[in-house]
């Protein structure tokens, strides 16, 4: 039986057009931007077009492009790029572990960092934020889409109340682009994007960082990135990178519709099968994720029952070690441990055909009425 991935949050397939683009610039040729010799020269143009293919897409500046090794980097160069010492910063308590752990650690340097509470519906919402907001508050920080639950952010109603406020706002940007498209506010600062969430290749990400920002460099050594990002480029991964981000001018927004359709059309067919099924996350989602609940089974059995039967699924961020116990975002938005333990994240992507999802409610509604006979 062929295999059905549904864990495209945690990183997707190469799109085999990106595959081709790198194929082009894999030659036994030495690429160095840095270089002034005509070798470096080509690969600065190869650089130059892939910075440039970005900026076109996200209607940005291509200075304002910054690469990195991927999001988790980006992320904390921002961060901590931003960060000025003792101030107080904003963020939710469902925010990825390159966000949380990296504003844990700021902590111990004297941060101040109010974690809002995103509660059952997911994300926090702009009300929120005004409430806490305080003279000492310097740096927002939110992710668009969560990793776990899809639920989105309303990105474009905080960056309004930075801009009014003007403080600066970071955005994880991982789970938005690809899926749906998206405008950078004027009210956002910066923003942090992953190759490999969007068939792109992992090791590849970067930074938009907006020209009028100050920000302190956190990898040295030299003058890459225009000072911001140290170290010679992974060209590959950069070439890769911008060849995902320009195929999404043809695949969207027909392929947001089509993840739409399928995800719902998963949920529901679960719901008819099996009928108690938890959603969660009570605000808008993202179009390619469903993070449900199967009360009265084992999500970790069910899990590995799933790959057993050649369906990839998962509990929660792939970021997190052991990636078997209850996803800590569903424990922060108040969903009862219980229920945590049994949940299951579905992400689709734009290749996903109707068949897999079909395939896909077969097994899944076998293996839990399985398991709840076994339990009886």
């Amino acid at each position: 039986m062929k295999k059905i991935y549904l864990d495209n949050n945690a990183t997707t397939a190469l799109d085999p057009r990106v595959i081709e683009a790198m194929q082009e610039v894999l030659t036994p040729i030495p690429f160095n931007s840095s270089s002034i010799h005509s070798f470096g020269q080509e690969s600065k143009k190869l650089l130059t077009k892939s910075r440039d293919t970005i900026a076109h897409a996200l209607h940005v500046k291509p200075q304002e492009i910054v690469f990195t090794s991927g999001a988790t980097e980006a992320l904390n160069l921002l961060l901590r790029g931003f960060y000025t010492p003792g101030t107080h910063i904003i963020t939710s308590n469902v925010e990825h572990p390159a966000v949380r752990e990296t504003l844990q650690a700021l902590e111990k340097q004297g941060a101040k960092v109010t974690y809002l509470p995103a509660g059952l519906w997911g994300a926090v919402q702009p009300h929120q934020l005004i409430e806490a907001l305080t003279p000492e508050t310097r740096l927002i920080v939110l992710m668009a889409a969560n990793n776990i639950t899809g639920v989105k952010t309303d990105i474009a109603a905080i960056a309004d109340i930075a801009q009014q406020r003007n403080i600066p706002f970071i955005v994880d940007g991982v789970q938005v682009l690809g899926k749906e498209i998206f405008h950078i506010s004027p009210g956002i600062s910066a923003m942090a994007f992953s190759g490999h969430k969007l068939h792109g290749p992992a090791g590849s990400g970067f930074a938009f960082i907006r020209s009028s920002t100050k920000l302190l460099p956190q990898i040295t050594g030299g003058s890459q990135e225009y000072g911001r990002r140290a170290g010679t480029e992974n060209l590959l991964g950069i070439v890769g990178l911008a060849k995902a981000i320009e195929l999404l001018a043809t695949e969207l927004p027909a392929a947001t519709e089509r993840m739409r359709t399928l995800r719902d059309r998963l949920t529901e067919g679960l719901m008819e099968n099996l009928g108690n099924i938890v959603v969660h996350g009570q605000g808008p989602r993202i179009c390619n994720t469903a993070h449900m609940g199967f009360p009265g089974i084992d999500g970790e059995t069910l899990l590995l029952q799933l790959d057993l039967a050649g369906l990839a699924a998962s509990h929660g961020s792939a970021c997190t070690s052991g990636g078997l116990e209850p996803s800590p975002i569903l424990l922060n938005m108040q969903i009862p441990a219980s229920l945590a333990r049994t949940s299951i994240r579905f992400s689709l992507s734009r290749t996903t055909t109707p068949q897999e999802i079909d395939t896909a409610i077969e097994l899944v509604t076998q293996l839990v009425k399985k398991q709840k006979n076994l339990i009886l």
